[in-house]
């Protein structure tokens, strides 16, 4: 039968399943990479025909604007991550950003609503046995379809399947439409800089400090998701994470990745969402029943990753002191990103036995507007920047310079360390700042 007769009545018109969204009610959307961008765009039609006031958008890290000047009273949006579209909006105070670190299984963190009004989210068409498949990303949407008063799903052919939690049925959504393919994101091509940084920084972790046997989670930056395209010499290695990168899916085809080895899991590379990889490794993925997606709340649940045993945790940082702490969110007082899963990760790397925490960050870079280049290791944080991880879980701080041990360390040594991997054209003034500060 085809999947729009097994949908029957229960698939609309993108105008009708948005049209029952009124003044005030509270709308959750699936994030990022599953922005269920149909509906989104189609809510915002709805609130360019007018009456719409107050409307509450909780799009976590979202992959649209909710924030032009013509929606200004129409919609409000709750973020935890300052994505491109909504970035100055939230620098200037138009959206309510909402920084979360800790998550529960099966849970929203506090400051989410539990009970939205609607909950809109991307999903593949059912099978024979009317179960659709999240796709990509399972993010928060069990615990939503869960709580929500009324479901919108938007059907995306393209969809894979894996494991895990990544299904759900249709009766236990209420209203279907028909999706249209999301065009491809925007991707500036990396400069030979950038590119030469990244293999340099990605093979120093792989060569100095993953082992055989190793668990690894890999954040979603520019260099930390590059990681998995160089372990290819590593064997029996595990995944455990919040964002399974590129690079992994050929990892355990030809045996590299194996989970046997694993304290939590093993045999499985398990995720909450799939992200920077194209369609081909995506299809190696499809089906595979090595790969388990599971709600967010569930692999980002500190309970359970501390009983991981040699579990390396390597994440991106945007700038760090001369005592180690760690900014992945922001350059100051305004957020860039957002806390996402690295706090709790940091964390367990730096608690599990024969475990590792690890940030990696550019020595320097290069801003777009054009003053200069700048060290992203600094004597001191700028006021109002936040720290996302205490510098009490960083074990190891690498550029492409080197890596600098902090596990075990004085203030001094870790100042020391941090100065020799900067890059050469800031270590005479860092180590005079050291030397001020810290005696070192």
């Amino acid at each position: 039968m085809d999947w729009h007769a097994r949908l029957g009545s229960k698939l609309v018109s993108v105008e009708e399943a948005v049209g029952h969204v009124r003044s005030g009610d509270s709308v959750g959307c699936s994030p990022y990479t599953t922005s269920p961008l149909t509906l989104c765009e189609g809510l915002k039609a709805h609130g360019r025909k007018g009456g719409l006031e107050g409307v509450r958008v909780e799009h976590l890290a979202a992959l649209c604007s909710w924030t032009e000047p013509e929606f200004r009273g129409v919609f409000r949006l709750l973020d935890n991550y300052a994505t491109p579209p909504n970035r100055e909006a939230c620098h200037s105070g138009d959206t309510d950003y909402l920084p979360i670190g800790l998550w529960r299984s099966h849970e929203l963190p506090d400051g989410l609503t539990r009970e939205p009004d609607f909950f809109f989210v991307p999903v593949s068409p059912p099978d024979e046995n009317g179960n659709c498949s999240y796709g990509t990303g399972v993010w928060m949407s069990p615990t939503l379809v869960r709580g929500a008063k009324t479901v919108v799903a938007e059907i995306q052919e393209d969809f894979i399947r894996t494991g895990g939690e990544n299904s759900v049925h249709v009766d236990e959504i209420d209203w279907f439409v028909e999706g249209q393919a999301p065009p491809p994101p925007p991707i500036a091509p990396p400069s030979d800089e950038e590119v030469s940084q990244v293999e340099a920084i990605c093979t120093t972790v792989a060569v100095e400090l993953v082992n055989d046997g190793d668990t690894l989670q890999m954040g979603v930056g520019t260099v930390s998701a590059s990681l998995g395209r160089f372990l290819d010499f590593r064997n029996d290695l595990g995944i455990q994470t919040e964002l399974v990168t590129g690079g992994i899916a050929d990892l355990v085809a030809n045996g590299n990745v194996t989970g046997a080895r694993k304290s939590v899991h093993p045999g499985k590379v398990v995720g909450s969402a799939l992200v920077a990889m194209p369609r081909e490794e995506l299809m190696q993925i499809h089906e595979n029943p090595v790969f388990e997606l599971y709600d967010f709340g569930y692999t980002d649940d500190l309970r359970r990753l501390i009983q991981l045993e040699n579990f390396v945790t390597v994440n991106n940082a945007m700038v760090v002191d001369l005592t180690g702490q760690i900014s992945a969110e922001a350059f100051d007082h305004r957020p860039y990103t957002g806390v996402g899963g690295q706090t709790v990760f940091m964390l367990a790397g730096a608690y599990s036995p024969g475990g590792k925490s690890v940030s990696v960050v550019p020595s320097s870079s290069l801003p777009s507007n054009g003053s200069g280049r700048v060290s992203r290791i600094v004597p001191v944080l700028a006021p109002g920047t936040p720290v996302t991880v205490p510098r009490t879980y960083v074990d190891y701080v690498v550029t492409e310079f080197g890596a600098a041990e902090l596990r075990g360390k004085t203030v001094q040594q870790r100042a020391r360390s941090l100065c020799e991997i900067a890059h050469p054209d800031f270590r005479d003034e860092l180590q005079d700042h050291a030397k001020r500060l810290y005696g070192a």
